[in-house]
Order: structure tokens, then sequence, then C-alpha cells
């Protein structure tokens, strides 16, 4: 029971962290757009998120190493906690963007911790049990901070005192589990070209999963926006994306642990142009179409990151997964830093439709790439089985234990 209370505690955590700095990028954006920021400043915003994301998942086992989890989880939140709440002290874009560093840090940190205190207390009996609550808790909670846009007003320090609040109501079930601390494990190598080593078509794809899922989470307020939806509507379709990806997980992974991976990957791009196609093309005044849209871009982008890891662990030895899951998590913070900023640039000068046709442009790439590399090497007779891989930290490759490397 108390190992069961204390999975709760964490999980918890990990849906207030996603209630308070899930809800900040969207709302960002649009007391960005308030504010008269222009598009290519929104943008930053956006990038200097994942700068701290990488920051923080660089710097947060070292920490836990010096002071332990509490105080490192401690010292992320009130770093979150400090960025969310200055927003609303200091009306500039570029002090803003050290804010979003504050808050990458804070998600990167804390998930980092969590998932460390995870694998520590998990056991293979109940491993596939906790994890599968675990990505539900992640998904659920990514889900439902999209809707707080629809009842968060921009530009007020309100909306970002409550964010701020919910990020340090994180402290609670952490502070409170009378769990005692794991061992801190070691931090893992950041070795990049182990991906490029191992399967350089899913280090692409990672990073297209970056441009498709960071341009989107943080420049699809200013899209919304920009096509006449209301705040209401705006939230509906964030969360509508983060529905569809849910959706199209169970199935996607079933088709690629049955068929060759690079397939499923180059029709899950080849759909992605589609719906980027009908995004771009189709009346945007019609809100039930940018709806069905965007569900339909989320079925389709979601899964990418979990196809592609899982094609670059059928290439890889056991002892190597942890520095391979954070090897792909390098290339994806890199996708996820130039994201932003380059689609609110393009936005600024070529209008809404540029943030998709930008996307489409890099799944085009790696349909094309794909198909090379299928010409280069055969795909492996013994798969590992598919998992679902969140973008937490570089620590999530421990929590990912694969039962190939049990047999």
């Amino acid at each position: 029971m108390r190992l069961i209370l204390s999975f709760a505690a964490l999980y918890l955590s990990v849906v207030l962290l996603q209630l308070s700095n899930g809800g900040l990028g969207p709302l960002d954006v649009l007391s960005g757009f308030e504010l008269a920021f222009t598009t290519e400043q929104i943008g930053l915003l956006g990038s200097a998120h994942f700068i701290g994301f990488f920051i923080g998942c660089w710097s947060a086992p070292r920490l836990m190493g010096t002071v332990g989890h509490s105080r490192a989880f401690a010292a992320f939140t009130a770093t979150g906690a400090i960025g969310i709440l200055a927003h609303m002290l200091f009306i500039d874009p570029y002090l803003w963007a050290i804010f979003r560093v504050a808050s990458g840090l804070c998600v990167a940190g804390c998930y980092t911790v969590v998932e460390a205190w995870l694998q520590a207390k998990v056991k293979n009996e109940n491993r596939g049990r906790m994890m599968s609550i675990y990505r539900a808790v992640d998904i659920g909670g990514s889900f439902a901070s999209q809707l707080l846009i629809g009842v968060l007003s921009p530009a007020n320090y309100v909306s970002y005192n409550i964010l701020a609040l919910l990020c340090c109501a994180t402290l609670i079930p952490i502070a409170l589990t009378k769990i005692s601390q794991p061992q801190t494990p070691g931090a893992p190598r950041l070795r990049p070209m182990l991906a490029i080593k191992r399967s350089p078509l899913a280090a692409a794809g990672v990073v297209v999963a970056a441009l498709s899922g960071a341009s989107f989470r943080m420049v699809g307020p200013l899209y919304g926006t920009e096509v006449g939806l209301s705040f209401d509507q705006i939230a509906i379709f964030l969360a509508i994306f983060v529905l569809g990806g849910a959706l199209s997980q169970y199935p996607v992974g079933w088709l690629a642990d049955r068929y060759d991976r690079r397939w499923v990957l180059i029709w899950l791009s080849v759909a992605a142009i589609f719906s980027c196609l009908l995004t771009a093309f189709l009346p945007s005044t019609n809100a039930t179409v940018v709806m069905c849209n965007a569900a339909f871009f989320g079925l389709t982008t979601f899964p990418i990151f979990s196809v592609a890891a899982a094609h670059a662990h059928d290439f890889a030895n056991a002892d190597e997964r942890v520095e391979l899951s954070a090897a792909l998590m390098f290339f994806f913070a890199l996708g996820a830093i130039a994201a932003p900023y380059t689609a609110s640039a393009l936005i600024e000068a070529y209008g809404p439709s540029a943030l998709f046709l930008l996307i489409g442009t890099g799944h085009i790439t790696l349909v094309i790439y794909g198909l090379y590399r299928m010409g280069v090497r055969p795909t492996v007779e013994d798969k590992t089985p598919y998992i679902y891989a969140p973008r937490t930290s570089f620590t999530i490759g421990r929590l990912l234990k694969r039962p190939k490397d049990e047999k």
C-alpha cells in the first residue's frame, strides 16, 4: 500500500506540473498577442522554453547527486514558479524569454526527479502497470493543461498567479510522501552520435517529431488567433491535438510491431503531409474544419517520436538503452529549440498557413530520407516491442525497460 501511495504522490506531482507549465506556453502566446509582441518574439518564447528544457535534462541528474531528489525537485519547482510570476512584473519579450528558460528548466528537472524516483521503486512485476498509468497521467495532464487557456485571461496577473500556485502545489505530494529517497542513479553520458550510428532515420524522425509538436504547441495558438478562433476554441484546438495523438498510440504501436517500422514512419509522414495541406489550404474560417484537422494532425504526428525511438532500439544492445534514449532526446531538443522561432518568422512573412507548410516540408524530407534508408540496409527480424516514449527527460530510458533484453 505504501508503494502504491508513493506512486500516487509522484503521479499527482506530474499532473500539477503539466497544468502549470503546460498551460504557460499557450498563455504566453495569447498574452504576447495582446501586448503587441511581434510574431517572431512570440516564437522566441517557445524556443527559449526548450533551451531551458535541454539545460534541465543535462543538469538535473548531477544536481540530484549533490543535494538529493527532494531538494532538487524543490529547486526546480521554485525556479519554474519564479519564472511564471515574473511575467507580469516585466513586460518585455526578451525578459519573458529568460523566464521561459526557467520554465523549461523546471519541467525537465522535475520530470528527471520523478522518473528517477519511479525507476528506483518500480519492479519488473509491476513495471508495465505502473508505466501505463504514468503514460496516461502524462497525456491526461497535457490534455487538461491545454483546456486551461479557455478560462485564463491573457496578459493578466491573476492568470499567471494561478499557474504559479499550481507549480508550487507540485511540491506538496513529493514533500509529504513518507517513502525514503532512492539512491541517485548515475547520469547517462550524452553521446548524440550514438543515435546516428544506430539509426540515422530515427534521429531524423525525432527532429521532425519536434518540428511538428513544438511548433504546434508553442505557435499553434498564434495560428488559432490569426484564423479567428476564440480563446475557448483555441483551448479545444490544442487539446484535441493531444487527444488525437493519444488515440493513435495503440493502433500505431500494433502496426509498428508487425510491419517494417520504416514503412510505418513513412506512412505516418505521408498522412501528416496530407493533414498539413488540408489545414493550409482549406477554408480556415470554419471552426469545425480547423478542429477536425487538429485531431487528424495529432493522430498522424504524435506517435512519430515513439516509432522512431523503437526503430533505433531495434539496432541497440541492452547496455546502450539509456544512452540511446538520451541521444534521441538530444535531437528532439535541438528540433524543438529551432521550430517555434522558425515557424513564427514564417507566419510573420507569409501568414498563418506557413506553420503547416513548414511542418509539411519536414515530413516530405522524412519520407524521402526514409525511402533512401530502406535501400541502404534491411530491417531487423527480432524487434523490440513498441513503447510509447514520453519526451520528458534524458533518464526516461531507465523506465522504458525492453522485454527483449530479458530473454
